[in-house]
């Protein structure tokens, strides 16, 4: 075999490896997010189109904690710290979410509970983390969260121990929907 020969192979072999690699780490997201919403892993809860069928007698106590990320200037917080409900039930929390600022911001909520466990029950119906937010300067929005921890818990030798889940969402700014940044007011420039 000649060395042009070699090289050449050679090259094709390492430009598969970089397509490949770079193939595995376009997949990794969509697969760790799926990874996370089929097991819980990381307190990732679920999402269900309806309620619980099943009410069991067994209680749980929810509690609710808000947070914002770096840079983001509301202010947001949970309408209720806690809300004990029957394995099953139905719960509708609320969150308020101010913007003190004099302009329009977006964000979106992260979300997860505590312990990681208790993702793998904790079904949402509706949530405001399922869209992006957009605040106008001063506005003050209350925001609901409709749940229910699947009957399900109970059969899980692990999870069945669970007597507290914390619903945790954080607030991150984002852009603004294009429609509304073409709508934002022009920053004022200093005139000379």
């Amino acid at each position: 075999m000649s060395a042009a020969a070699a090289n050449t192979r050679m090259m094709r072999r390492l430009l598969a490896v970089v397509v490949i690699m770079g193939a595995l780490a376009w997949a990794a997201v969509p697969f760790y997010s799926w990874f996370c919403r089929t097991t819980g892993y990381g307190g990732t809860t679920n999402t269900a189109d309806a309620a619980s069928d099943v009410i069991l007698d067994r209680t749980v106590e929810v509690r609710f904690d808000a947070n914002v990320g770096k840079g983001m200037d509301w202010e947001f917080r949970p309408m209720q710290n806690t809300m004990t409900l029957r394995i099953g039930e139905t719960g509708l929390a609320y969150y308020e979410a101010y913007n003190p600022t004099d302009r329009v911001i977006a964000g979106t909520a992260a979300y997860n509970v505590a312990p990681d466990l208790a993702g793998y029950y904790f079904d949402k119906i509706q949530c405001f983390c399922f869209t992006e937010q957009v605040l106008q300067p001063g506005e003050r929005v209350e925001m609901p969260v409709s749940f229910f921890v699947d009957p399900e818990i109970v059969d899980d030798p692990d999870a069945s121990r669970i007597h507290s889940i914390t619903l945790s969402y954080t607030f991150y700014e984002t852009d603004l929907p294009s429609q509304q940044a073409a709508a934002a007011p022009a920053a004022k420039l200093p005139v000379n």
